[in-house]
C-alpha cells in the first residue's frame, strides 16, 4: 500500500516520496500498521478511543494518550510529553487498532503514569528537531572513538537525540557488562547535553539499523517483525540443512529468525517418519536409514558392509518392516519393498510468449541437410568443373587414369629432401662430445703421461 508519489516515473526512474516519510498510508515507514479501519464509522454513542501510537527514530514506538482531543491523522508530527521536556514524533495510528495494539504489547489504558500528547508540532519544534537530527552521525563517530581511547569491549551502535535536543540517548552492544562512568563524563564534557546508556541485544541492533538480508529483502525485524523468539540449532536438524553457522546466521550475528517459519510442517510432515536410529532386519541383512526426503515420504535404506546400494522404500514401507521386527519376524529382504522412481525427462514446455511452434531459434529443414552434408564432406558441385568436363567429353580427350590428380607441391619436396641429406650426412659423422661438459678419462691420460 503506497501513495501514488512512490511509484515510477519516467523512464523506469522511481520518483521518491514527495510526502519525505510521511504519507497517508503510512507505506514508508517501518513496523507500519495497516488500518483497515480507517473507512469504518464507529457505531451510534461509542467515542473514539483517545490513544494514539506515535513513532520515532528507527521504529521505536510508544502510546500516548490524546486528552486534548486533537483531530490526528496518521502521517501527522505532534510534539509529546517526555521524561524531561518534550519530544517530537509522528502519528503511526489512530482509532480501535491502537487498543489492539496496546493490548498485544500489554500496555494498561489505566495506568496513572501514562504520557500524553501536547500539541500539533510548529515549525520551530520541526527545525530543532531536524537540526539536533542532522548532529547524531558526527557524534556518534566521536562516541565511537571514545569508546576505543578507554579500551571498552562496547560498540555505540545508534544515537536519538531528543525532540527538544536537550537529552541523547546512546544505544550500545556489549557481550559482558561495561563500566562506562568515565565515558559519561567524556560525552557530557563534548557534547554539553544530558546523556543516557542504553544497552540492547544484538537482534534489537539489528532491527534498529535495518539492512537487507541473504534472501535480497529487508530484514523481517526492521519491517514487520516484533517479537524475537528462540531459535535453536534443532530447528535447521529438522529441516535437513547444513549446521553451517555463516549460513544459518544472520545480520545480528545469531540465528535467522525465518528458521522457525515452516518449522510446524516439517514437524508434522515428520510425524509419519519412523526415527532414523531404528535398523531393518532382514533375512538378507540389517539396513540402515541413510536419507530421507520429508515431504516425498522415501526413505533411503543400505545393508550394512553394501553402503553403495541404496535402497529406496516409503514411509508406510519401512512403519511394516518394523512393525515385523517387533513381532520377531524378517522380510526377505528390502528388494521386495523397494521403489524404483521412474524420472520423466519429458520437458513439457507452454507456450506463454504466443509464438508459433516455429521459432527465431529454430532452423529450418533445408538448412539442417546443408550441414549435415558438409558435416560428411560432400561439397555442391562446381558448375564451372561440371561444363569443362563436358567440353572434354564433346572433344573426345579423356582424362589420363595414371597421371595423379593433386599436383606435387616443389616447396614441400625440396624441404623433404634437405632433411633427408642432413639426416644422411649427419649419420656418417661421430659424435661430437659437449664442450660444456669434461669427456671422461681424461685424468687417466693425464696420468699415462707422467
Amino acid at each position: 500500500m503506497s501513495c501514488n508519489t512512490c511509484s515510477t516515473g519516467k523512464d523506469g526512474q522511481p520518483k521518491g516520496c514527495k510526502n519525505n516519510g510521511t504519507c497517508g498510508t503510512d507505506s514508508c515507514n517501518k513496523l507500519t500498521v495497516f488500518d483497515w479501519l480507517a473507512n469504518m464509522t464507529l457505531p451510534n454513542g461509542q467515542e473514539p478511543f483517545n490513544w494514539v501510537e506515535v513513532r520515532f527514530k528507527n521504529g521505536r514506538k510508544h502510546y500516548y494518550k490524546n486528552t486534548e482531543n486533537l483531530t490526528l491523522s496518521i502521517g501527522d508530527i505532534v510534539a509529546t510529553q517526555g521524561e524531561y521536556g518534550h519530544d517530537i514524533g509522528m502519528v503511526t495510528l489512530t482509532g480501535e487498532l491502537v487498543r489492539v495494539q496496546m493490548k498485544r504489547k500489554k500496555v494498561s489504558e489505566t495506568d496513572p503514569e501514562f504520557f500524553k500528547i501536547y500539541r500539533k508540532a510548529s515549525q520551530k519544534d520541526i527545525d530543532i528537531w531536524s537540526d539536533a537530527r542532522d548532529l547524531e552521525e558526527p557524534m556518534k563517530v566521536k562516541a565511537r572513538q571514545f569508546a576505543i581511547d578507554l579500551k571498552l569491549h562496547m560498540k555505540i551502535s545508534d544515537i536519538e537525540y531528543q525532540g527538544d535536543a536537550s537529552k541523547a540517548t546512546f544505544y550500545y552492544t556489549a557481550e559482558e557488562r561495561v563500566d562506562f562512568r568515565e565515558l559519561i563524563k567524556l560525552f557530557a564534557k563534548e557534547f554539553k547535553t544530558r546523556i543516557e546508556m542504553k544497552q540492547v541485544g544484538f537482534r534489537q541492533e539489528a532491527s534498529r539499523l535495518g539492512g537487507i538480508g541473504s534472501c535480497g529483502r529487508e530484514l523481517c525485524c526492521s519491517t514487520w517483525l516484533t517479537d524475537f523468539r528462540s531459535v535453536s540449532t534443532s530447528a535447521a536438524r529438522y529441516q535437513q540443512l547444513s549446521l553451517n553457522p555463516l549460513k544459518l546466521a544472520g545480520q545480528c550475528g545469531k540465528l535467522k529468525c525465518c528458521l522457525n517459519y515452516e518449522l510446524d510442517t516439517y514437524l508434522d510432515a515428520l510425524k509419519d517418519f519412523p526415527k532414523t536410529e531404528i535398523k531393518l532386519y532382514t533375512e538378507k541383512g540389517t539396513a540402515v536409514c541413510q536419507k530421507t526426503d520429508i515431504f516425498k515420504g522415501h526413505m533411503w535404506y543400505a545393508y550394512e558392509g553394501e553402503w553403495m546400494n541404496w535402497h529406496l522404500i516409503t514411509t508406510a514401507q519401512a512403519n511394516e518392516i518394523i512393525a515385523l521386527n517387533k513381532e520377531k519376524k524378517k522380510p526377505a529382504s528390502l528388494e521386495e519393498y523397494a521403489v524404483e522412481l521412474i524420472k520423466d525427462t519429458k520437458s513439457e514446455y507452454e507456450n506463454v510468449v504466443g509464438q508459433d511452434s516455429l521459432t527465431r531459434f529454430d532452423s529450418p529443414k533445408h538448412n539442417k541437410k546443408r550441414k549435415s552434408n558438409n558435416r560428411k564432406g560432400n561439397k555442391p558441385p562446381n558448375k564451372a568443373k561440371a561444363t569443362n568436363k563436358d567440353a572434354h567429353a564433346k572433344d573426345g580427350n579423356k582424362p589420363d587414369a595414371n597421371k595423379p590428380r593433386n599436383k606435387p607441391n616443389p616447396r614441400k619436396e625440396s624441404v623433404n629432401k634437405d632433411a633427408n641429406t642432413n639426416i644422411k650426412a649427419g649419420a656418417d659423422k661421430p659424435n661430437k662430445p659437449n664442450k660444456r661438459r669434461k669427456p671422461q678419462g681424461k685424468k687417466n691420460d693425464s696420468n699415462d703421461a707422467k
